[in-house]
């Protein structure tokens, strides 16, 4: 948190109780997890019921969720992917190894798995220099169908 902590004042904000426990749920679920906002909201919101508190929101409402969500993607503590139907999901950033991974996105349910293949990067450094530009990340999104939502879809 001291890192997040110094980031923010570097920006002129600080570091509220909102925005430490959305970051601390992120950490605790851990890498490779895809939340949305209304995601991280309910998990904050059963999480401080849990413990006794009379606020059905937990004390952080949704709108302060997207807000902490965008600020910490733009400090780069959260990696931001987005869905062929608009929506977003967050999932905590990782090392710079971990940076270039894709992931396979159930068009119907959304169930979002995350997969790593060097020819994916390869391929995209190759056309970035191909045309001249300079690779900054390389991320696949596979629209595709899960199991189950094939399986409900099988005649």
């Amino acid at each position: 948190m001291k890192g997040l902590r110094s980031s923010l004042h570097e920006r002129g904000q600080r570091l509220t109780p909102q925005r430490e426990r959305v970051l601390a749920l992120f950490e605790e679920i851990g890498a490779g997890r895809h939340l949305s906002a209304e995601d991280v909201h309910q998990r904050l919101r059963s999480t401080q019921t849990a413990v006794g508190s009379t606020s059905p929101s937990g004390g952080v409402s949704l709108a302060t969720v997207y807000r902490t969500l965008r600020l910490l993607s733009s400090l780069e503590l959260l990696q931001e992917l987005e869905l062929p139907d608009g929506g977003r999901r967050f999932e905590l950033a990782g090392d710079a190894q971990h940076r270039h991974h894709h992931h396979l996105v159930c068009v119907r349910c959304g169930r979002t798995e995350e997969f790593e293949d060097g020819a994916v990067l390869s391929a995209g450094a190759n056309a970035a220099e191909a045309h001249g530009f300079q690779l900054l990340e390389c991320v696949l999104n596979v629209r595709s169908l899960c199991p189950s939502c094939a399986a409900a879809t099988s005649p």
